[in-house]
């Protein structure tokens, strides 16, 4: 689930809550799974991955992962990214995108403490991305920081990314195809919505 706290009162953000709400009631799994692609000025290629979206704060939204990951080599370079959704249990996509930057310091230390040990432990032992010789590599430096570190200390390596929507697509599949799409674009501090042909 998503912690949604003082969110913000406009309309690209009351239709959000409007369909997460509808989503869950529906049961759908994974909803807070996202998918975040971002662009590699060194690959010259574009790049993606699901995430968990943990927050939306007012209108900062809140993923966590390791500082020294692909991902994050992609965010400094070119803070750009392209956010979506899927919600299969009521035919929704929504579309984002966004300016992305670390959340503050106090944001990740407050999650890192509430998380299980387990996954705090992978936190601090996994070097994400790199390249090793094989999967038990990983195996043996889990166990040995699960068993002889102090899993609430957050490693520098380790945090909050956060990002702040300029764009939503809002896309209702329907039958025959004729689906509804439905945009928000900031346009300095004002949204302006428009539709788009199906």
């Amino acid at each position: 689930m998503i912690t949604i706290e003082s969110l913000n009162d406009q309309p690209p953000y009351k239709d959000f809550k409007k369909f997460y709400e509808l989503a869950k009631l529906q049961g759908q799994s994974n909803i807070d799974v996202i998918s975040v692609s971002s662009f590699s000025i060194t690959k010259n290629e574009v790049e993606s991955r699901y995430v968990n979206l943990k927050y939306i704060l007012d209108d900062e939204w809140i993923f966590f992962s390791n500082y020294n990951s692909i991902k994050a080599a992609n965010f400094k370079k070119h803070n750009q990214i392209s956010v979506l959704f899927y919600w299969e249990s009521i035919n929704l996509q929504i579309r984002i995108k966004a300016n992305i930057k670390k959340s503050d310091k106090s944001i990740s230390d407050e999650h890192f403490i509430g998380r299980l040990d387990e996954k705090n432990a992978l936190a601090i032992s996994s070097d994400q991305s790199a390249k090793i010789d094989s999967y038990e590599e990983v195996l043996v430096k889990y166990n040995n920081i699960f068993q002889n570190n102090n899993l609430k200390d957050r490693p520098d390596y380790w945090g909050g990314f956060s990002f702040k929507p300029y764009y939503f697509e809002f896309w209702e599949g329907n039958e025959n195809r004729i689906n509804k799409r439905k945009v928000y674009e900031l346009n300095e501090k004002e949204w302006i919505n428009y539709f788009l042909e199906p």
